[in-house]
């Protein structure tokens, strides 16, 4: 492999410089990569990691998308609701737990009304202290967003998961009669005063580095507000899981396919944080599961600035298995909560104050 070319901040990197970066492997060049976005997170969001408490409030969904474990095509997953005075209940956790951010996550849920959702958007307003609250629902009506936003959400979550077009129709089929465009939608969100976030996975099967290097690219030219990094996780009840599983064990991977591991993800997790250097990116759970000794360890040395805990209900957490064995399934909220500060003093991190917007030191 020819030298790495020289690290940047956002413009200065070029894109292929970032490709190049994407397929390093030599350790000493990496250790590079890593101290540059390290010191540009720590220039331009601090030391403080914020952190957001993460409410699966449904494991129902009506999408396909091949490489989830709550597809709709899943028989073997048992559903579920979280009632509006548990989701309550999930709130004051957040608060108590010093948490800057309340996330609310779901499967594309049409039993999750725009109706109940405003609701119980309103409760949390009037009832709780939360700083901020963050919908992750997937793609939602016009109608929905505004008023959710009018009731009091203030960033909504929407991976696009790869600009491969022909790839993202492979993992994410269009529903009858519509078109799934997720880049219009986060144009929209923005439009309507949401701060927007997006992400991609690493790895899916059939995704190149030249691929996820115009992902970072987009990420450059999208002005987002959170950028969620996570390796892809083969469920072994999806159609991409099993395409997983057959090709490693009939060793069929083409030469350009960008690999799955930890080290793969903290690569573009660290030139995501050299090309958009004040967004919030997470050291996301998955991340986590991919090293279970050192993943999120490596996403806040490596970029990282945000850690999403876990406040779901144990006995619901479980059944939203997008993908297996998600980490700390069977921990408390408390318990979840002690470790993550256990683990930033072990780092010398601090924890954020209040809603932690981009930018905030």
């Amino acid at each position: 492999m020819s030298a790495a070319p020289p690290l940047g901040v956002a413009d200065s990197l070029t894109r292929e410089a970032i490709e190049h970066w994407l397929r390093e492997t030599d350790e000493t060049r990496l250790q590079e990569l890593w101290a540059a976005a390290d010191e540009t997170r720590r220039r331009y969001v601090g030391d403080a990691v914020h952190l957001r408490g993460l409410v699966e409030i449904s494991n129902y969904c009506v999408r396909g998308c091949t490489y989830c474990g709550i597809r709709a095509g899943n028989r073997g997953v048992e559903r579920y609701r979280i009632p509006e005075d548990v989701l309550l209940e999930c709130a004051h956790k957040t608060v108590e737990f010093g948490y800057g951010t309340l996330v609310l996550q779901s499967g594309e849920d049409y039993g999750i009304t725009g109706e109940w959702m405003t609701r119980a958007l309103r409760r949390i307003r009037s009832e709780t202290a939360v700083s901020a609250i963050t919908l992750s629902l997937g793609e939602r009506p016009d109608e929905e967003l505004a008023a959710w936003r009018e009731a009091g959400a203030d960033r909504y979550l929407l991976r696009f998961e790869t600009s491969d077009e022909s790839l993202y129709r492979r993992i994410h089929p269009d529903l009858p009669g519509r078109v799934s465009d997720r880049m219009s939608i986060l144009r929209r969100l923005q439009e309507l005063g949401y701060e927007a976030g997006t992400g991609i996975m690493v790895g899916i099967p059939g995704q190149t580095y030249a691929s996820i290097a115009d992902d970072i690219e987009i990420f450059r030219g999208m002005d987002m507000d959170m950028i969620g990094i996570g390796p892809y996780l083969p469920h072994p009840a999806t159609p991409l899981g099993q395409e997983f599983a057959r090709r490693t064990a009939e060793g069929d991977w083409p030469d350009d396919q960008a690999a799955n591991t930890e080290l793969a993800t903290c690569r573009v997790l660290a030139l995501t944080r050299l090309a958009r250097p004040d967004s919030n990116l997470p050291a996301t759970t998955a991340l986590s599961l991919a090293d279970k000794a050192g993943g999120r360890v490596h996403g806040l040395q490596r970029g990282g600035n945000v850690v999403m805990p876990n406040v779901t209900p144990p006995e619901q957490r479980e059944l939203y298995e997008i993908y297996p064995e998600k980490a700390a399934v069977h921990e408390t909220a408390e318990a979840v909560n002690a470790g993550i500060r256990q683990l930033l003093a072990s780092l010398g991190r601090t924890v954020g104050a209040g809603a932690g917007g981009r930018g905030a030191a």
